[in-house]
């Protein structure tokens, strides 16, 4: 199993490390779902004026703000995929959010980052997908950073979905 990788079962609100994952759209607007309470918690004010500044962030692409009134220093915005909405490319596009979120991480210096399980809400992604494509991404970005100092909080909401990722996880590291 890898050993950066942490599941958790509680609110990614609560992460106290460097940054948390913001499943974003891809105008940085707050919206619904785990990104509205994202900003609500930040500071909608200050995060939204910060966003509208960067204008814009491509499907599986990421950008970093700083975490405002969150515990955690940075947010790291990716622009997730809306399940069945991009033409068979879904699972490329998520994966995509997974590596280039670690990618500005590392490019920060950031050691603990917190990550929902991405566009498994509101984005209707099925979760047992979505969690093993989420970490057949950590696990490759890990595979190809073997000196990345990275250590990943892997938040999820429920006992049930805290089962799943455990379960795919543990498949996944095999």
């Amino acid at each position: 199993m890898n050993q950066h990788i942490k599941i958790i079962q509680g609110d990614i609100l609560d992460f106290d490390g460097d940054a948390i994952v913001n499943p974003a759209n891809i105008a940085l607007k707050g919206g619904g779902g785990l990104c509205g309470q994202i900003f609500e918690a930040a500071g909608d004010e200050e995060l939204t004026k910060v966003c509208d500044e960067i204008n814009y962030c491509a499907f599986g692409d990421a950008v970093v703000t700083p975490g405002f009134r969150l515990s955690a220093k940075y947010i790291v915005h990716t622009a997730t995929p809306i399940y069945g909405d991009h033409h068979g490319n879904e699972a490329d596009i998520l994966k995509s959010c997974y590596w280039e979120s670690l990618r500005r991480a590392e490019e920060l210096n950031i050691v603990s980052i917190a990550f929902p399980l991405l566009s498994a809400g509101i984005h209707r992604y099925p979760k047992k997908e979505a969690a093993a494509l989420a970490f057949e991404a950590i696990n490759e970005y890990f595979e190809d950073n073997p000196e990345s100092k990275l250590n990943i909080s892997f938040f999820v909401y429920t006992i049930g979905d805290q089962v799943i990722c455990e379960n795919v996880h543990l498949v996944s590291s095999i």
